[in-house]
């Protein structure tokens, strides 16, 4: 694991990756080793030194036949390993870039699928139908979602200190460390004041935790125990299965976007790097408009 281990404080430290991301490539490549070592039980730089191009497509078969991993899940695995040779060949480890003339693997792209105004108020509404502790937190936690668009890795690591309830914006950081201040809207921080003045208190367990949001047994909520807590609204809300609290973010890009919002401030709001990425809710938005027309204009049956 040197080589993979060195990459990844490379990841770390002159790239700036995030630890969700730095843990894919670790399990990514981690996999590769593993194939490669039943196929040539050759150890560590020896091995990386022997790989081929051919090992690569054989490994792109496995993948896709024996494991059965979808393409998009195949394109990754393979672009880590793609990363991890120019790497490999910028230390000198390598003379040779097996990934050179790899073609790259062909994803079928989907436009992300927001929910409708009116289905994101009945998600909203549910935890409303509680006053206690848990449903406080739950409430704000989904109305946070909508109002910034957040990632949830970027919500569950909000400190108390990041909310300004005073100037109605609260302050996360995104990929890369990069900081950004968000507005929201009166209803969150409606939501957020009642969690901070009622609830919260009830959840900490060491005066010492700082963290926003906690589990009920104090500490820091974590991605599986937001996606749960989601889950079990959107199910009460009667939202389609494939509703994740990711969607929250493409329904509030695609929601601004439908009332007009400069695709910039859009760009600045969600954390992307290029404008490229929030492009991609021009098209949904003018798609959802598309529909409304189809359905509502006398002259388009």
């Amino acid at each position: 694991m040197e080589m993979i281990s060195d990459f990844l404080t490379f990841l770390a430290a002159e790239r700036g990756c995030s630890e969700n991301t730095i843990s894919a490539y670790r399990t990514d490549l981690s996999q590769f080793k593993e194939y490669l070592q039943r196929r040539y039980w050759i150890l560590d730089e020896d091995l990386w030194r022997r790989v081929e191009k051919g090992d690569i497509l054989s490994y792109i078969m496995y993948l896709k036949g024996d494991r059965e991993y979808a393409a998009a899940t195949t394109a990754r695995k393979i672009a880590a390993i793609r990363s991890f040779f120019h790497f490999l060949v910028a230390e000198g480890v390598t003379k040779d870039d097996p990934t050179a003339t790899l073609d790259s693997l062909r994803v079928r792209k989907h436009l992300p699928k927001p929910i409708s105004v009116e289905e994101v108020n009945r998600l909203l509404a549910e935890p409303g139908k509680s006053s206690n502790h848990k449903a406080l937190r739950d409430r704000a936690i989904l109305e946070l979602l909508y109002a910034t668009g957040m990632r949830v890795s970027e919500l569950i690591s909000l400190r108390v200190d990041d909310v300004n309830l005073a100037s109605a914006s609260v302050r996360c950081w995104g990929k890369g460390s990069k900081e950004r201040v968000i507005p929201m809207h009166p209803q969150a921080v409606a939501a957020l004041r009642d969690y901070l003045e009622k609830a919260r208190a009830h959840l900490v367990k060491d005066a010492g935790e700082n963290t926003l949001f906690l589990n009920m047994r104090g500490r820091p909520l974590t991605r599986q125990g937001l996606w749960l807590i989601f889950k079990k609204y959107a199910e009460r809300a009667g939202l389609p299965s494939h509703v994740t609290p990711h969607t929250m973010r493409h329904s509030f890009a695609t929601h601004m976007l439908d009332r007009n919002a400069d695709l910039i401030n859009v760009q600045k709001l969600l954390g992307h790097t290029s404008i490229s990425t929030t492009q991609v809710y021009t098209h949904v938005s003018s798609e959802r408009l598309r529909e409304v027309y189809d359905e509502s204009h006398p002259r388009a049956k």
